[in-house]
């Protein structure tokens, strides 16, 4: 009876546990993926003139300059809170595909074919993220345990 006890102590501890470092590991990976895109955001915004010339060299409209920085930061917010996780993951997955394709693409350099490999990596923890969500510590399961 005594040892039926200790394993059903144990095995509510080990899954405790093991929750706790799910919801902590998704929270990591979730800060790791969107902080590049916050950074990003800001530092087109102080960089303002610069990135549009190098879109427009690049033979994207620098036109759309304001919507790149609003997926930039928006989604990368919205990733790194867990507030509209998977919008903002599936939207930043299209996003890095796009780019590696547009500015990346240049495999006759091997700086840009590191590049282009890293941007389709980063798409596809996003699509994980859209398939899994954003986890337990996140805006999202607060909202869902609230309603």
């Amino acid at each position: 009876m005594r040892e039926e006890r200790v394993s059903n102590r144990l095995i509510e501890e080990l899954t405790m546990n093991q929750s706790t470092l799910t919801a902590a590991t998704q929270m990591t990976g979730r800060v790791l993926m969107s902080a590049i895109f916050v950074m990003s955001g800001i530092s087109k915004l102080s960089g303002y003139a610069a990135t549009q010339g190098y879109m427009d060299s690049m033979g994207v409209p620098g036109a759309l300059l304001p919507a790149v920085i609003l997926l930039e930061l928006g989604g990368g917010l919205a990733v790194l809170l867990g507030w509209q996780a998977r919008l903002g993951a599936f939207l930043l997955a299209g996003f890095c595909i796009v780019s590696a394709l547009i500015f990346h693409a240049n495999f006759g350099d091997q700086m840009q074919s590191i590049n282009f490999m890293k941007n389709m990596a980063m798409a596809g923890g996003f699509l994980f993220l859209v398939a899994g969500g954003a986890g337990a510590w996140s805006l999202d399961a607060r909202r869902q345990a609230s309603s």
